[in-house]
């Protein structure tokens, strides 16, 4: 009896065992996305940001979207993130500052840490008071992980991190709200070239700290004509884009494509792309009626003819057809243009749907 009794404890022994590692070994191949971003890919973020002054909280943003309540995304409807995201399979990621965020909604869904404001430098943006910056968002999502690893276990989360797809979308904000105005230091302490290798410098370090934490396949996303978004063209005398800022957009792209190049060449097992949508973006601003839109120089949400109306509310009144403006406030583009830039990116880089399913090693 005692000899059974033994045999028995270690038969249960090993089936602990066996568990345990299963469990370990256990592959969850979902494939889902991480989001670091600003406006252009905020999902909500900064609505749970208190004291934030890049808020997309208030109607009519999120007028096409769902039941068309306001919910943190910066335009009408879609961000180009979301149609990317959509045109490859992946899950649209909550916020996540989402109170109903856990962990089985990152197994299945990801995360988007993106914040209106936030910029690759952490000076960026800091008269809106509360944003993530990019090293933030980084920050933020090494704690993600260590919540997954308890969840999963070491072994699985680290396939599952090196699995998910990364997206990083920033670096206007280092622009417009740094460099471009005098109250910012970085202003007064660099000429554009200089502001812009220190910009990608920032960059180049961010990008190997992903890899070092499990990002193999990154997308990222270079900048649009800033000069010729409605803000920047209603502070010339003439209502044309500032070549001078486009210029910097332009020389933003070249560097950060070739850091982009070298990582991939470099970084074990990297495939970083890099998604230039600065050619299409201009086409469709110089030429909105090839693409269905009838203006591409105002916003379609301002107070009255007050301008600039540096953000859509409540008192303001809409145009007529959301669906033929490509700027939806005096910064972002519409659901619309997202859309048409959005394609343009994925058929660049051809990026394919992938299999979502859910398999065990």
């Amino acid at each position: 009896m005692d000899q059974f009794n033994k045999g028995v404890k270690v038969a249960i022994f090993i089936l602990m065992l066996a568990t345990i590692g299963s469990e370990e070994r256990r592959c969850y191949c979902k494939v889902v996305q991480f989001i670091f971003g600003d406006s252009l890919s905020d999902v909500g973020n900064n609505n749970y940001l208190s004291k934030s002054l890049a808020r997309a909280a208030l109607p009519w943003y999120g007028i096409d979207f769902g039941r068309g309540m306001p919910n943190g995304r910066f335009t009408n409807g879609r961000t180009i993130a979301d149609i990317v995201g959509d045109r490859m399979g992946l899950p649209r990621p909550p916020a996540f500052l989402d109170p109903s965020l856990d962990d089985e909604t990152i197994l299945n869904s990801g995360v988007s840490y993106a914040s209106g404001g936030g910029g690759i430098l952490n000076e960026t943006s800091s008269l809106f008071i509360q944003r993530f910056s990019l090293s933030k968002q980084i920050e933020l999502f090494q704690g993600t992980q260590e919540m997954i690893k308890m969840k999963i276990g070491e072994t699985a989360a680290t396939n599952f991190f090196q699995q998910a797809h990364y997206v990083v979308a920033l670096g206007s904000n280092d622009y417009i709200n740094n460099f471009l105005l005098p109250v910012y230091a970085d202003s007064w302490t660099y000429n554009g070239e200089t502001f812009t290798n220190y910009v990608i410098a920032s960059l180049d370090g961010q990008l190997r700290l992903l890899h070092s934490l499990g990002a193999r396949k990154l997308t990222f996303f270079g900048l649009g004509p800033m000069g010729c978004i409605p803000l920047q063209r209603f502070l010339t005398l003439s209502g044309e884009c500032q070549e001078s800022t486009n210029k910097l957009s332009i020389m933003f792209n070249k560097k950060a494509n070739t850091v982009l190049e070298t990582l991939s060449k470099t970084l074990p097992n990297a495939t970083y792309l890099f998604g230039d949508a600065y050619d299409i973006f201009q086409d469709l601003i110089n030429r909105p009626e090839i693409y269905g839109f009838s203006n591409s120089n105002e916003p379609c949400c301002r107070v009255a003819k007050i301008r600039p109306t540096l953000t859509c509310t409540p008192l303001s009144s809409l145009c007529k057809d959301r669906s033929k403006y490509v700027f939806w406030d005096e910064y972002h583009p519409t659901d619309k243009a997202n859309e048409v830039i959005a394609n343009a990116v994925v058929a660049k880089l051809g990026l394919a749907k992938p299999s979502n399913g859910t398999h065990n090693s």
